[in-house]
This record gives structure tokens, sequence and C-alpha cells, in this order.
């Protein structure tokens, strides 16, 4: 009778077999003391619902974890090169973790809080394999948090002197597997040439039996190391409950190498250890190209992308202009009012009052002194600063917040159409494979094989499931070569549905650099002048720029307790003077006798001196722009400005437009709203100063960046205010897109449909699909770039 010791037990961690079978907690046996730890913890943590979500899921221990193994995190250096950001509260950090393989990893990692208290949010990139843990270093630490993820199975790749490279590629494993593959392939191939001509008596029996077991021994590193990809992928899909696209081709090879050995170990015949390699081989090329082809569509880019814009670099005591990419560490960068900061510094000149929203999702500003460090993607508040840079502009970081879906409101998604067809298109594959094998094992059983591993083979969906991505991710990259940078895919359709395009003024329809700004009122003393002159380049906005440059760039004074309301004016002390600029409300102007333009009112220590009538420039082609627009879509303007140039604009936005002035950013944001509400579809264009909501509100909202970084995230895309005449341009070809989807998924189809009529029949060998599969991929991303292009050029 057999003992408890004789049977063959599995760990009820991790799912290997246990060989010593002492290592138990209750009714649970696992193979080791650390899957027995991982289990211990979880189960003080109530957290064994992850057991439930996949059978057996857990990742194997048996490797101990040295102690002090992560002591080099406790070192503020080595800290500072791997957090992302920190500041009293939190500290936010991105780890590589090779171990996320199933949904069940995901439910854990995102309940790390509930295993320590200090961890305040995870949020996991299921594809790239990463993980960005938020938390309290006051409750926890770098290390803690690292030794917690070890000991639960998940540890985090962490390569020091990787720190400033990206992760790891992955490629290394599918090109070691591509050589096996290539090289057994082409071996037996060779091999094979005397069977191939053996209908007209080239081969000798002896070296044909002797290829054929050749043949047999090359087969076996293909099968048992270069296809365990698919094969992997396929147990893991059908341990989750559904059937993936690697399911038929897992089913095709072990179809052909089971009926290859029967052949060769019965005399028979050579087999299709050739047609078996062979698949293996084209379809990890076509692996190896898709995989290219997803880096080449990532939208987490590089930041140049998303910045058509520079900051000013402090040189030789001049403001130098300066792209992003040119940043180097120590520069001495100007950030001004209302401008992102675009990478860490240390604070060296003036007061920060940092805006981490963006980073945080807290509203809550920061106070900063000099001397302490700046994280880029906060927002400086008040007045102007400098930092010196202490790390290159902060590329996957910024660009990770920019692609944060949670800064837009959550909008429930529609499933794409071609995802609801790749959900049955397994099984129907299954299905003509097996009423392919009935009908030639009744009618003529030596067809069986060739038939249904040529069906399994030709039928994968892939070239159907690219036609989305690669479509989209050509249009994105064809918009940004035309400065216009979309957030992400879903932009593009939104994008293309507006039917109702809403326009801020200044900055927008006018131009931020060129204005003129003729000042009326009280003689100022220099000194009064200068200190006008240097609160205005505090600001961003387009009006005190207007101030700033109509006295040049001379030497600046310095601005204390700078204060910015906004829509309504800025105020500081400029050595003995209070300087306050603004609305008339705000100075508490008289009314008085205006220009035509808008105006900004000076007060001095409490006194009305005058006023500055800004003279606004509009953009280059505007007037083209709007007839073009007020054809096809409904307008609407929305300015804080007066309404002196209301008969104007009207010419330009057409009689049936809507115009409204001296517009808060709350009244924007209502009548956003308001539009929604009556069944309108609004594309929002502003500048992203004080349009921030209204941005944010529209189905699509577009910030013009012009020559500072003064961009908000509430936008959906950054456009280059030179490029806004090619507005009816960039919908169109957004409209476009959609379109190209459904030709390249019709071109797919046919393909596919083709692909199994000559499959079915038994006339397609393994081999010929094998190649033509990737080849359906190749063709797909052809014909979308082709049409793409072509939608770009009419």
């Amino acid at each position: 009778m057999a003992t408890l010791s004789d049977v063959q037990l599995l760990c009820d961690h991790c799912g290997e077999t246990c060989t010593d079978n002492s290592i138990t907690n209750g009714d649970k046996y696992f193979c080791c003391q650390g899957c027995k730890l991982v289990y211990e913890i979880l189960n003080e943590n109530d957290l064994c619902e992850y057991y439930s979500l996949n059978n057996k899921p857990g990742v194997a221990q048996r490797i101990p974890v040295r102690k002090d193994k992560f002591a080099f995190l406790d070192d503020e250096k080595i800290q500072q090169q791997l957090l992302q950001f920190r500041d009293d509260q939190q500290t936010h950090v991105t780890f590589y973790i090779p171990y996320i393989h199933c949904s069940s990893c995901l439910w854990l990692l995102e309940n790390l809080h509930r295993l320590d208290p200090g961890v305040q949010k995870v949020t996991v990139n299921f594809t790239r394999k990463e993980a960005q843990v938020v938390f309290r270093q006051s409750q926890t630490s770098l290390r803690k948090v690292v030794e917690t993820l070890t000991s639960i199975g998940y540890e985090p790749y962490i390569s020091l002197e990787d720190l400033q490279q990206k992760k790891p590629r992955v490629q290394r494993d599918l090109i070691y597997r591509i050589g096996v593959a290539g090289c057994c392939f082409g071996n037996i191939m060779l091999l094979s040439f005397p069977e191939y001509f053996s209908g007209h008596s080239y081969s000798d029996p002896k070296l044909n039996l002797l290829f054929r077991y050749l043949n047999l021994l090359l087969s076996l590193p293909v099968f048992f190391y270069s296809a365990q990809v698919f094969f992997r992928s396929a147990w893991s899909s059908l341990k989750a409950g559904f059937l993936n696209i690697d399911v038929p081709i897992v089913l095709a090879i072990i179809v052909t190498f089971v009926r290859s050995l029967s052949d060769v170990f019965s005399g028979h015949g050579a087999g299709y250890f050739d047609s078996m390699t062979g698949i293996v081989f084209f379809m990890l090329a076509g692996r190896i190209l898709q995989e290219k082809t997803y880096q080449g569509l990532s939208f987490d880019r590089d930041y140049t992308a998303y910045f058509p814009i520079a900051v000013s670099v402090i040189k030789a005591g001049k403001e130098i202009p300066t792209a992003l990419p040119d940043i180097k560490i120590n520069d001495s960068l100007l950030i001004h009012n209302d401008e992102l900061i675009p990478a860490d510094g240390i604070l060296i000149k003036g007061h920060a009052v940092v805006d981490y929203s963006f980073v945080t999702g807290e509203s809550l500003p920061v106070r900063k002194s000099v001397g302490e460090i700046v994280y880029a993607g906060g927002k400086q508040l008040e007045g102007n600063i400098e930092i010196m840079t202490i790390k290159e502009v902060a590329q996957s970081y910024l660009t990770s917040l920019w692609n944060r879906e949670e800064i837009k409101n959550p909008v429930a998604k529609e499933a794409s159409f071609i995802h609801l067809l790749s959900r049955y298109f397994t099984w129907v594959v299954l299905w003509i494979a097996v009423i392919t094998a009935t009908y030639w094992w009744v009618y003529e059983p030596a067809r069986i094989w060739p038939a249904v591993t040529a069906v399994l083979i030709i039928a994968c969906p892939c070239a159907l499931l690219l036609a989305a991505s690669f479509t989209n991710g050509h249009i994105l990259r064809i918009l940004s070569r035309h400065r216009l940078y979309l957030r992400n895919a879903a932009a593009i359709e939104r994008l293309a549905r507006i039917n109702h395009i809403v326009f801020d003024k200044t900055g927008t329809l006018t131009s931020k650099t060129i204005s003129t700004a003729n000042y009326i009122g009280l003689p100022l003393t220099p000194d009064q002048t200068a200190a006008v002159a240097s609160l205005a380049a505090q600001s961003s906005h387009p009006l005190s720029q207007s101030i700033a440059a109509n006295y040049g760039n001379n030497d600046r004074l310095p601005v204390r307790g700078f204060k910015s309301v906004t829509s309504q004016g800025i105020s500081g002390w400029v050595q003995e003077h209070f300087i306050e600029m603004g609305s008339a409300a705000f100075v508490d102007a008289p009314k008085l006798v205006t220009t035509d333009g808008s105006t900004v009112f000076v007060a001095i220590d409490g006194q009305v001196t005058g006023y500055y009538s800004i003279g606004n420039q509009f953009r280059e082609g505007m007037p083209v722009l709007l007839k073009q627009l007020q054809k096809k879509y409904a307008l609407s303007l929305l300015s804080g400005d007066n309404n002196r140039e209301m008969p104007y604009l009207r010419t330009l936005l057409g009689p049936s437009s809507t115009l409204l002035f001296t517009q808060q950013p709350q009244d924007k944001l209502n009548y956003i709203i308001q539009l929604q509400q009556q069944g309108n579809r609004v594309l929002m264009i502003g500048d992203g100063l004080n349009d921030a909501g209204a941005l944010k509100q529209s189905d699509v909202g577009i910030s013009i960046a012009e020559n500072s970084n003064n961009f908000t995230p509430a936008s959906d895309g950054i456009l280059e205010a030179a490029q806004l005449p090619q507005l009816p341009h960039f919908i169109k070809i957004c409209k476009a897109n959609k379109r190209i989807i459904i030709i390249s998924f019709i071109i797919s189809l046919i393909y596919n449909i083709t692909g199994l009529f000559f499959a079915v029949q038994g006339i397609l060998s393994p081999l010929t699909a094998a190649i033509l599969m990737p080849a359906s991929s190749i063709s797909i991303v052809l014909i979308t770039y082709g049409l793409s292009e072509w939608a770009d050029r009419h």
C-alpha cells in the first residue's frame, strides 16, 4: 500500500513537485521553506484570495534570499539614482519585475499595501513587467519595499550600471531561440535533399536512413528549446481559461513532430521535420518582427516627441532658449511662473512654490528653499526661479506622467470589434481543423497531417489584431511629424468625431510673441519702469510677456512675494516698490478711456499710474483657417479679454458662431459642459494657462505651445503654434484612421480565407504556411504605411 511519502505532491504555492513532504502548513504542502513563508505572509494578511485567481500561481522560492542583499538601497546616492520623485510625504519608484506572468501576479502586487502599510499604491504595467510603487518614507523604506516584493517571489531587477539606461531587453532570449531554430532548420533542409530526390533514385537507402535519424536529432533542440515560447504562452492562456493565438500554432508543432516521429520509427517516411523546424523558425521571426513593431509603436516614447518647446538656460548672464534634448547636467534653468519643471534640479535662486499635482495628484503646492531639490513634472506657481540640473530631462518619467489615463476623467471604453472577433477566432480555427481532419480521414487519410497543420498555422489572426495597432501607431507618428502630439491612440478616434470647436483668443488665435504694448498714463521713472518690466517677466501669460518684451531683455531686478491670481493679475515687491498689474478690478482702478485691444492696468505703491494697451497680432493663417472650419463645424470663442475686437472676430468666425468675452476659467468650464449636455462633441483649443478646466472637460483638449514649456497636463495633445492653420488637415487624417483600419482588416480577412481555402484541400504545405503567416503581418504594415501616407498627402 502506498504511503503519503510515495505520492508525488505539488507545491500549493508554485505548483512544483515537493521533494520533501515534511514542509507543511495545515493541509498545505510546499516544495521549500520559501514557498511556505510566502503562503504564511499571505495567510496572515488575509490575501489567500491570490490562490483562487489561478491554479498555483506563485513563483518558486527554492533559492533563498541572502541576508542584507539589499542593504545598498540604504545609500542615499543610490536612492537618488533609482527614485523618480520624493517629497516630505511620499516617494515614487518604478521596478522592472521579470516574474510577473499572470493575473494573480497583478492582483497580489496591487495589494502590496496590505503586506506593507507604508505602501500607498502600486500600478502594474503587465506587458512591460513594470510596477510603479508609491510609498510613505515615514512608514517604510525603499529597502523594505524591495525586501517585501522579494519575500513574495517578485524580486525587482536592479542593476546599478543600467540605472541610466532602459531595462534589459527581453529580445535576447528570442534571438538565441531563433538562432538555434535557424541552424537546425538549415541543416535539416540540407540533409533532406536525398529524400526530396528519392523518386529519381538519387538516394542510398542506408544514407537515407542515417539522414532521417540525424534530422530527428536536429529537431529535438527546436522542439524542446526554441518552441518553448509558444508552449508557455499557450499553456498560460489555457490555465487562465481562454484560447490565445498561440494555441493553434502549438497544436501544429506538436502534430507535425509526433507524425514525423511515427513516420521515422515505423519506416514509412522521413516525416515533416523540415516543416516543423521551419514553422518554429518563421514564427519566431514573425514574433521578433511584431515586438520590434510594438517598440516602434510604443506610446511610452522619448520625451522629445511631446515637447515642441524650449526652456530658458542662463549662460553668461543671458537667457538662451534651449531645446529640451540639449539640456545637460549642471545647466542653470530659468523657470517662469506657471511653467513645468523639465528636469530634476537644485533650487539656486528664488522661492519655489511647486504644484506637484501632475506627479502626486495632490493639489496643495509645496514650498522649496534655496538648496533643496525640485523634481521634474512640478509646475512653478509664484514668480521665476533658477535651478541647476542634477539629471538630464526626466524623459521616461515625464512621458509616463503625460500618458497617465487618470489625468483625464475616466471614460468607458468600447471594445474594438477586431478584439471581439479574435476572442472566438481560435475556436473557429480549431473547428475548421477538426472538420478538415474528419473529411480527409474519410476520403484520403494521407492528406490529414499536411492539411491540418497548414490550417492551424495559416489561420493565425495576428494580422487581424495588428491592423489597429499598426494604423494607430503610424497615424500618431504622422501627426507628430506635423508637430501635433496626441496623448494616445484613443484621442485619434475622439478627434475624428468632434462637431464643435471652441477657441481661446489670447495666446491661441493671437500670437504670444508678436504684439505691441503701449503705456498710457502718468510718466514712469527709470526705476519704476525697470520694476514693472521685472514683475511682468515673472509671468508666462502672453500679456505680461508682451509688456516685458517691450522693454527688451535688460537685467531684471529681483522680485519678492510674487503672486499670481488666475485671470486677474500679478503682484510683487521690486526693490522698495509694491507693483500690481492686471485688470481694473484687480488694481482697484477707476473707469478709464482705453484704446482698442487688451488692457493691463498698473498700480505702484497702491496708486494707479496708468495702463498698457496690448495690440493683439493674430497668427498668420487664422482668417483662412476659421473660414474653412465654419463650413463644417460650429465655432465658439471664449476670451478673458474685453469685447473691443468683437466685430472683427465675428467676420472671422461667421455669423452663427458664439463669442463670449471677459470669461473666467469657471465660465469656460461651464460653457463646455453646457455644449456637451446638448449632445455636442467638443474640441477645445487653448494656451494651457487658464484653460486647464475647459481643456480637461472637453472631449479633446489641445494645448498650443510656442516657446515656453507651459503646456497643461489636462490636455489630450500639444500643438506647435505655427501648425494651428493645419487643424482641418489633422482632423481629416484622424477620420481616415478608422477607414484604414477597416481596409487592413478586410485585406487580412481575405488573406485568411484564401489561405484556409487551399489549406483544407491539403495542397498548402505547413512550411509554406509558416512563411506566409509572418508575411501577412509584414503586408499589413506596408498597407497601413502606404494608406496612412496617402491620407497625409491628400
